[in-house]
């Protein structure tokens, strides 16, 4: 319980640090101000700061007293282009961009991770690697800091990450061994036909109406395709085709997104859009192209350090929910991460009905109950104590 203790001790320390990096959100690769602050203060504590890592990441290397494990602990520092409707006094001062997602309690989590373990050398063995990434909403921002090397020098041999998850109440945790969060993709299709008079539709091929039929037609690889203990989502969320009330367009464009957990169902969903999409609209005399761009990975944890992490928050939260079956088609670039480092991505339950605290992931009027950031402090330096 002393490590539980050490994290309340810490409350006022990061939640000071939340509502300051709420109140300064940035955008993907933008996280200038929010770096500055993270590598001001592990420089303080004494660790190794390396800095510009993918443009605006951070890493931090804490030396225990003793040879051991290289445990990597991530944490994300971007906002989102949202027009923050909280109220609160730590609102965002920056138009258009908030906090919405819960990554500046992440960063702030990550700081007081890190003044804990440092106050805790003499108990370490090995080395903890703090990477602070930036970019984590769809841009790249972990493939990047991968790509510039940070899972070397040291190679990490255990890697852990959180997410607070507004989606459940203050007292819940999701620790869950395999798949957690779905592989993503974004698809954007063209379908193109000939255009013509809206009053004389017999003399072209109307794309909008092929559209139509292939957004219907998409829906059917989750229902018919797949095995019915398999899982998908394909969501068509953008279309955009023509300006004119009488002007039957010669192209319309639609973009969405694909979510996946595993890889064959991933190639089955793939080839059957494309399929359908070409199929469909070839039938009404028009063409489709189909682009695909990867997000991230399938987030998948490893069985032993997955139930490392759910002992040890047995311990600390005696009284609380953990869910040991929770996955979600979100997704989380944490899982390059992951590819070829074992480890664990755990949610820790953030919201609070009674306090209005339960707007969802990426709204306007997303806050949290901020004692979930003690627990939180405590599940991540706890775990590393027991690896170490």
């Amino acid at each position: 319980m002393t490590i539980l203790n050490d994290a309340q001790n810490l409350f006022d320390y990061v939640r000071e640090h939340r509502r300051d990096f709420h109140r300064h959100p940035e955008l993907g690769f933008q996280e200038k101000r929010t770096a500055a602050v993270v590598a001001d203060e592990l420089a303080g504590l004494g660790l190794e700061v390396t800095t510009g890592i993918a443009k605006t990441g951070v890493t931090a290397l804490l030396h225990g007293h003793k040879p051991g494990k290289v445990v990597l602990l991530r944490f994300d520092m971007d906002a989102l282009p949202i027009q923050e409707q909280t109220g609160v006094d730590y609102a965002s001062e920056v138009p258009g961009v908030m906090h919405a997602c819960g990554h500046d309690g992440h960063t702030a989590i990550g700081l007081a991770v890190a003044r804990l373990l440092s106050q805790k050398r003499e108990d370490l063995a090995g080395t903890i690697k703090f990477v602070f990434q930036p970019a984590e909403e769809g841009l790249g921002g972990a493939k990047a800091m991968v790509d510039a090397g940070v899972l070397e020098n040291p190679k990490p041999d255990v890697a852990l990450g959180l997410h607070l998850w507004n989606e459940q109440p203050v007292g819940w945790m999701g620790i869950t061994s395999g798949a957690i969060m779905a592989a993503a993709e974004i698809f954007e299709v063209k379908i193109t036909g000939k255009g013509s008079h809206g009053a004389l539709p017999h003399q072209g091929f109307d794309p909008v109406l092929a559209t139509a039929q292939v957004i219907s037609a998409l829906q059917g690889i989750v229902s018919r395709n797949l095995p019915p203990l398999e899982t998908a989502v394909v969501s068509v969320t953008s279309v955009q085709g023509g300006e004119a009330f009488n002007v039957i367009p010669s192209m319309v464009e639609l973009k969405g997104t694909i979510r996946t957990f595993t890889p064959e169902v991933r190639e089955l969903v793939l080839e059957r859009f494309r399929q359908v999409s070409e199929g469909v609209a070839g039938s009404m005399g028009c063409r489709a192209e189909v682009l695909f761009s990867s997000i991230t990975p399938t987030v998948v944890n490893d069985p032993g350090i997955t139930r490392l992490v759910d002992q040890v928050a047995g311990k600390l939260f005696p009284n609380d929910h953990i869910d040991q079956n929770f996955c979600t088609m979100g997704s989380e670039d944490m899982a390059y991460f992951m590819e070829s480092t074992p480890g664990c991505f755990f949610m820790i339950g953030s919201a609070n009905e009674a306090k209005g605290l339960n707007a969802g992931h990426h709204h306007p009027c997303f806050d949290f109950d901020e004692q979930a950031l003690v627990k939180g402090v405590a599940l991540m330096a706890g775990t590393v104590l027991e690896l170490t």
